[in-house]
């Protein structure tokens, strides 16, 4: 008996993790049950209740933030990015610099929907995050860049934005006092060229890294770092309100580009979004997911800044967001008439449920 004993014990510990995880997917789909999530989310990530997603979308598991995975940039190069990104002498004004839009308290994008930039002038989208940027594989929400490289030109030289005529850019650096010597010591000689601003502000760029929040921590095996309302927001996030259909992986994006009914087709705000740049009819109104680290503190939010509240956003998701239909028959008949995507969908969330997604989003 002792003998069967010993050869059956080993076997049945094997089958405890397969216990837990089978116990971990059975807790209530409203997370209503904390002693329950407790236990599966003690549990290594992989044993975790699995993601519930919209479609056959290929998600991400979540990951800790985690420092800048590129080879640290030479000093003298990132010392010449971070001045130039904070440097007002980009501007045509001398009044705008990079961090005027992306706040380095305010996850890098701005407190405002869309910030005035030369002359008080305002283009139409908000200042988008740009902590974790160096994971980005394509830059503006309409993705119209593909590198930080491409991208940096482009609010300096933008008549909304910082409007320096970036020819003349080179020489007005130079005449600066420090910049020669700045220069000399990131690149081996004095000459200050455009892609060498483009180079060192990507340099400085892919150093933002999210600051650490209570969900790392959590992710990291402290089991006590979320409280019982933000752990229940933590298992809605992953099943009930499927919000890892988009937002998913390290960053908290897919990074793809998505239509959730905010295109304003035909009236103010109209923007068409990834259209300007295919010219693809089925890319109206599709907008680059933004990641949600750090989301509590990037506000306001979507492409437009018109959302105020995270509260607000968690309403229209919960809705199934928005489905505009043609005002009239041209509207109908455009082939451009915005489509929102189909990965939407009413989420039939109540308002306690509301409450602790948005309690864990504010420790992202």
């Amino acid at each position: 008996m002792r003998t069967m004993m010993k050869r059956l014990l080993p076997a049945v510990l094997l089958a405890v993790p397969s216990f837990a995880a089978a116990a971990a997917a059975d807790c209530p789909a409203d997370g209503g049950d904390i002693a329950c999530l407790r236990r599966a989310y003690a549990q290594p990530i992989t044993q975790w209740p699995a993601a519930q997603v919209e479609g056959k979308v290929a998600w991400r598991e979540m990951a800790a933030a985690a420092a800048p995975d590129l080879p640290a940039p030479p000093a003298p190069l990132l010392g010449l990015g971070t001045r130039l990104f904070f440097d007002t002498a980009l501007s045509a004004s001398g009044k705008i610099a990079c961090a005027s839009c992306h706040r380095p308290d305010h996850a890098y994008a701005d407190a405002q929907p869309v910030t005035p930039g030369h002359l008080g002038r305002k283009g139409r989208r908000n200042a988008p995050a740009l902590v974790g940027v160096r994971h980005a594989q394509s830059l503006f929400w309409d993705g119209r860049a593909p590198s930080l490289e491409l991208q940096a030109l482009g609010p300096i030289a933008d008549q909304a934005e910082m409007a320096m005529d970036i020819n003349r850019l080179p020489d007005k650096l130079a005449a600066i006092s420090g910049y020669a010597e700045a220069f000399t010591a990131a690149w081996g000689d004095a000459e200050i060229s455009l892609p060498r601003i483009q180079a060192a502000l990507a340099a400085y760029q892919r150093t933002l890294a999210p600051a650490p929040t209570a969900f790392d921590a959590f992710l990291k095996g402290d089991a006590q770092a979320l409280d019982d309302k933000q752990l229940r927001g933590l298992h809605l996030y992953r099943t009930k309100a499927r919000c890892m259909t988009c937002h998913d992986g390290p960053a908290l994006s897919d990074s793809q580009f998505h239509n959730l009914g905010l295109t304003y087709f035909g009236r103010k705000y109209e923007d068409l979004g990834r259209y300007g740049v295919t010219g693809d009819n089925a890319d109206v109104g599709k907008f680059k997911t933004p990641t949600l680290r750090n989301v509590s503190r990037s506000g306001p939010w979507m492409h437009n800044g018109l959302f105020p509240s995270l509260r607000g956003i968690l309403n229209a998701y919960n809705a199934g967001m928005f489905r505009p239909r043609p005002a009239n028959a041209a509207q109908a008949a455009d082939p451009r008439f915005p489509v929102t995507s189909p990965l939407l969908a009413p989420l039939q969330l109540r308002p306690d449920e509301i409450e602790a997604l948005e309690a864990f989003l504010k420790v992202l």
